[in-house]
């Protein structure tokens, strides 16, 4: 599953409707990030986000702070943006340092410009089936599952992970009634005894764990569908940056026997972004 041309058709229909906005002299969408700190891997992500919203014609506003920046003022910041009529959509680059409250962050913006759908409110709203910002990476898997038509109703699926960020809401997903969901889900994680058995009844596979190459070609069954979320960088002093990305799936013994596979990079990754120009413009039309 090639996230490049996935990606690509998200981001055409995007632009399209963006396009059809301006034609009839609606408001263009606005997304505003805030960066704390410098990050080299938060500093990536937020620049291909920029530029991301120049592509399809949205409005952006970087905002940076230096890594010492105090938790009132950070949050202070994000209470302007909430007013700020302008903004639609409001995202604060995780991680954050330490002594600032990632929950106290995610709850102060207002859950009506909450693209990254990590707020409370996003949460249970997604949990009833209701409409809601769906958190952008779980977003873009579902969409990437739409493209390449990858039939799930009725299938097994396994998601090794529980973050808030990918692993339960895939989880919710995969088995909500949606058109590519109906999926019966098992949630694995680190106290998960017989992983391995069960990744091996698994027709769909997500791995979304952060330990790279964690999935091996023995831990699946002959045509099962693997997704990889890993994204982690992995020193190795025959690249010119002095690293690699790996994602959590050991591609070489996994893609033989799987029917459809996520590559790292080139896969995921950029279905995320994607997924989050589509939660913005949805918030400009919602507002």
């Amino acid at each position: 599953m090639d996230g490049k041309v996935a990606s690509a058709a998200i981001k055409e229909k995007v632009k399209q409707l963006v396009d059809e906005r301006k034609a009839r002299g609606l408001k263009t969408p606005h997304l505003a990030a805030i960066l704390v700190g410098s990050d080299g891997a938060s500093e990536t992500y937020v620049a291909s986000k920029v530029k991301t919203c120049g592509e399809l014609g949205f409005n952006s506003t970087l905002i940076r702070f230096d890594s010492d920046i105090d938790e009132a003022t950070l949050l202070q910041q994000i209470e302007k943006l909430n007013q700020d009529e302008d903004v639609d959509g409001i995202l604060v680059q995780l991680p954050l340092p330490k002594h600032v409250s990632e929950e106290k962050v995610i709850e102060t913006i207002s859950p009506a410009k909450d693209v990254d759908g990590f707020h409370p409110v996003s949460v249970g709203r997604l949990v009833q089936g209701l409409d809601s910002f769906i958190p952008a990476t779980p977003y873009g898997i579902m969409l990437m599952l739409e493209y390449f038509q990858i039939p799930t109703v009725g299938k097994h699926a396994v998601v090794i992970g529980r973050s808030n960020i990918v692993g339960r809401p895939m989880s919710i997903l995969l088995s909500s009634q949606l058109p590519y969901g109906n999926c019966t889900v098992t949630v694995c994680h680190s106290k998960t005894k017989n992983l391995k058995e069960l990744t091996l009844q698994a027709d769909i596979i997500v791995a979304a764990l952060g330990r790279p190459g964690f999935l091996t070609g023995d831990m699946m069954k002959e045509g099962a569908v693997v997704i990889d979320v890993g994204i982690t960088r992995v020193p190795d002093a025959t690249k010119k940056k002095g690293f690699a990305i790996k994602g959590d799936v050991d591609f070489d013994s996994v893609a033989p026997k799987s029917s459809w596979i996520t590559p790292v990079p080139g896969g995921v990754g950029l279905m995320t972004i994607g997924a989050l120009m589509m939660n913005t413009l949805a918030a400009c039309e919602r507002r």
